[in-house]
Order: C-alpha cells, then sequence, then structure tokens
C-alpha cells in the first residue's frame, strides 16, 4: 500500500506527506526542497503480487549541500570515494597534457607543439639547472617577451630541485626563482619543464562546460558515476615559452 508505506517513513524522517492517491504517494522534507521519496502501486501481475518501487530522484531546486550534511548527521561518515578522488586526479592530469603538450586527436596543440623556439636540453645534474633557466629567459627576452616567467616542472624534476643545494648552501629552488622573477610549479603531466612567460595573454584555455559529476547507473553494490568537462586550449603567441626537453 502506498499510503501506509509513505506514512512509515513520514514518521521516520518527519517529512510530510504529498500528493497522495490509490496507487501513488510522494514523500518531501518539511522545506519542499532536496531529494524526495516517491511511492508507486505496479500493476498486479498474474500471480497477483503486489510491489512497492521506492525511487529517490532530484528534485528541482534541490539544496544539495544541504542533503549531504543531512546524510553525515545520520552517520554518512564511512563513504569511500576513493576511486572518486583518482577520477579528479586523472581529468586534471589530461587538463595539463593537453595544455603543455596538445590532444592530436583533437587536433589541438599544446605550449611545446607551438613554440616557435627550439627546445633546451636539460642534463642530470641538477646544478646546471640555472644555466639551463638563464638561457631560456633570455631567449624569450630576445624574442620580445617580457616577464615574469615562471617553470612548469614534472614532479620528479620539481622534488630533485627542491632537495638540492648549491655550493655556498644557496638553494636551488630560490636561485631559480630568483632567475625567472616567477614560480616554480609542480605540474603532473609535463614531460621535461617548460619555461614561459607570465605577462597574460599569451595562452587561453576556455571551459565550455565545468568539470562536473553525473550518474550513469547501479546495482546491488556499485554505483557508477562519470566526471565530464568540455575545455579547449589556444596558443596565442607562439613565442612565449621555451621547452626543456630531458637529454636523451
Amino acid at each position: 500500500d502506498p499510503r501506509a508505506m509513505a506514512r512509515f517513513w513520514d514518521e521516520a524522517m518527519d517529512w510530510t506527506l504529498h500528493e497522495v492517491t490509490g496507487d501513488h504517494a510522494v514523500l518531501r522534507s518539511a522545506k519542499g526542497v532536496g531529494p524526495y521519496l516517491q511511492f508507486l502501486r505496479t500493476p498486479e501481475t498474474k500471480t497477483v503480487k503486489n510491489r512497492v518501487h521506492l525511487d529517490l530522484r532530484p528534485y528541482p531546486g534541490d539544496d544539495q549541500a544541504a542533503e549531504v550534511a543531512r546524510l553525515r548527521a545520520l552517520g554518512a561518515t564511512d563513504i569511500d570515494l576513493e576511486e572518486l578522488d583518482e577520477a579528479v586526479r586523472q581529468i586534471a592530469l589530461g587538463e595539463n597534457v593537453t595544455v603543455f603538450h596538445g590532444f592530436g586527436a583533437a587536433g589541438m596543440d599544446g605550449i611545446t607543439e607551438a613554440t616557435s623556439h627550439p627546445p633546451i636540453p636539460i642534463e642530470t645534474d641538477m646544478e646546471k639547472y640555472p644555466n639551463v633557466v638563464a638561457r631560456a629567459t633570455d631567449v624569450l627576452r630576445r624574442a620580445g617577451i617580457e616577464g615574469p616567467y615562471g617553470l612548469a616542472i614534472g614532479p620528479e624534476l620539481y622534488t630533485g630541485i627542491g632537495e638540492t643545494t648549491e655550493h655556498g648552501g644557496y638553494l636551488l629552488f630560490d636561485h631559480l626563482r630568483q632567475l625567472l622573477g616567477g614560480p616554480l610549479v609542480w605540474a603532473p603531466g609535463v614531460r621535461g619543464g617548460i619555461v614561459l612567460s607570465l605577462r597574460g595573454g599569451d595562452f587561453v584555455l576556455e571551459c565550455g562546460q565545468d568539470l562536473s559529476i553525473g550518474y550513469q547507473s547501479h546495482d546491488a553494490e556499485v554505483v557508477r558515476l562519470y566526471l565530464e568537462e568540455s575545455v579547449s586550449f589556444r596558443v596565442i603567441e607562439p613565442d612565449a615559452a621555451v621547452a626543456l626537453v630531458p637529454k636523451a
């Protein structure tokens, strides 16, 4: 009986009963926002068996943040979101690769493909990095590209720079920042490094659809979600970056 089921959950959740008919009942929160519960009586089968479906559907104008807070207040503290976290990391990594190295399948050039300057080789000897960065900034200045400059670099090289102290006790990290006039940026997905101008207007990343999460399907054990976004990237000034490529 949908009405009886709805009344039971009404008392359990302190919600309000709406839209009651013989075969249909809806429960909503007292504020009228957030998810709602809908109880339906399915047509009788040949075995004269009744089946009641409990559907939890998004309600237009719902306050999702408030609903999450309500669920946590009910004790939902052990939600395993590790796979969601990993999915977010992967989509962010994909953005980095697209910006710095392009997305060939979409015909989109990244900074290293579009730059007009030849790449500068880098070696495993971290103490040679100041000379490499100084060369890169000199190339940019000679091309009329003003600073400040920044260095986007992959995780391994970033860690190596952070752990290196030059002769005299001067931190390599601080030395490079002084040469650049700007930051060193930890950038997963970058192969080698890229010295680029931070003056603005040389590179354009456009988001058509912001990163969003959606529901795909579920079964008794798994809820399948998806992340989605649409982006485009353009290099306006090919002279504004120099690629640093590990020596073969």
